[in-house]
């Protein structure tokens, strides 16, 4: 494991002994956490400002804290148990002060005007079905920045259709692989309208498409 990623093998760990992170060698998820770092590249600059949605055990959003040292991160979680885990790795990393938790509904958080479309990369991985990712994400993401999601590795077209992510203000998904992962990353393109996202539990409920 490289020097970035080690001091993170702890708190991984002990999610994973919580039940917040799924089987398979603490390494090989981080390496797939790395895989976010495609948002570099579609911005072609180091993000300021970071969300990941759903952060659960910690990946992407603690791995992508540590790669992105001079970024306010922002890991978006509604369990306490799960929050609580979350805050207390980010002491024991010594990141408080840059890394933030919101423990509340994504929906709710993308309302916050701390949150309302601030962010450079917003991330997701095991969030949520492809059309409440999208909507939810809307909100967080500002113009010009990127919404990067994990994919199965066979693609499906259907999964990101054009009409409905340009309603969201989105541009044409990109499906992209990286470290062994597959990604779509979603530029911003446009602001969203107030209403977006619905109220929480309507966006899976009622999904766009």
């Amino acid at each position: 494991m490289n020097a970035t990623a080690e001091p993170l093998h702890a708190p991984l760990e002990r999610a994973r002994r919580l039940g917040f992170l799924g089987p398979g060698p603490i390494e090989a998820q981080i390496t797939h956490a790395r895989g976010f770092l495609v948002a570099e590249a579609a911005l072609a600059m180091t993000p300021a400002r970071v969300a990941d949605l759903g952060t659960g055990g910690g990946v992407p959003g603690l791995v992508l804290a540590g790669c992105w040292p001079g970024a306010h991160v922002v890991l978006v979680e509604s369990r306490a148990k799960r929050a609580e885990h979350l805050a207390d790795a980010v002491a024991e990393l010594g990141w408080e002060g840059r890394v933030e938790i919101a423990h509340e509904r994504a929906e709710q958080a993308a309302h916050d005007l701390r949150y309302r479309e601030q962010f450079n990369v917003v991330t997701a991985r095991g969030f949520a079905a492809p059309a409440p990712t999208a909507e939810i994400a809307a909100g967080f993401v500002r113009v010009g920045g990127v919404l990067v999601v994990s994919e199965p590795p066979e693609a499906d077209p259907t999964r990101w259709p054009v009409e409905p992510l340009h309603a969201l203000g989105f541009n044409a998904a990109e499906r992209v692989e990286r470290e062994g992962g597959h990604f779509v990353v979603l530029k911003k393109c446009a602001p969203v309208g107030k209403t977006v996202p619905r109220r929480p539990g309507r966006p899976e409920k009622r999904p766009l498409w």
